[in-house]
């Protein structure tokens, strides 16, 4: 998936940014109007226009 998921973005789901991978995981905060909130390992909170970064969802098991 590396389309616009902001419309299905909620807190606590996890993602990763295939076009920065040293990122690390980043777990969503909050998604207000495509704006979206992440929490990443390795670059710390960062708010992501979801419509213009491909992300991609990550189920962990």
């Amino acid at each position: 998936m590396s389309s616009d998921l902001s419309a299905i973005l909620e807190p606590g789901m996890i993602v990763r940014c295939p076009g920065q991978p040293g990122w690390g995981l980043g777990q969503v905060q909050s998604n207000v109007g495509g704006r979206v909130t992440i929490n990443f390992e390795h670059e710390g909170k960062l708010v992501i226009d979801a419509a213009q970064v491909p992300l991609e969802l990550v189920f962990l098991d």
